[in-house]
C-alpha cells in the first residue's frame, strides 16, 4: 500500500458527523468511481491509517480515507453537503 496521508483533522470531523447520524453517502473515489453507502464508524489501524466503515448493496467495506474525494450525504436534512476531502491533508 502506498504510504498513508492523513486527511485533515476539521474534514475528518464530517466523517464522524455522517457515522453518528448513519448518513446515506455518494461517496466519490480518488481513482473516479463512485458508491452509495451508509456511514457506520471510522477505525484507526496500529499503522495509523484510517478508514471509514460503510454499509453498500454488497455489503460493510473499508475505505482508506485517503482514497475519498468527496462525500455528499443523500439524507434530506442533513448537517452538510457536498465536503470535498481530497488534497486536504494535516
Amino acid at each position: 500500500m502506498d504510504d498513508y496521508q492523513p486527511l485533515a483533522c476539521d474534514l475528518y470531523d464530517y466523517l464522524e458527523i455522517a457515522c453518528l447520524h448513519r448518513y446515506r453517502l455518494d461517496i466519490e473515489l480518488t481513482d473516479g468511481t463512485h458508491m452509495l453507502g451508509q456511514a457506520l464508524n471510522t477505525e484507526t489501524t496500529a499503522s495509523k491509517e484510517e478508514f471509514l466503515l460503510v454499509r453498500t448493496a454488497e455489503g460493510e467495506q473499508r475505505l482508506r480515507m485517503d482514497r475519498l474525494l468527496a462525500i455528499t450525504p443523500q439524507d434530506p436534512g442533513a448537517s452538510f453537503g457536498r465536503v470535498l476531502l481530497s488534497g486536504a491533508r494535516c
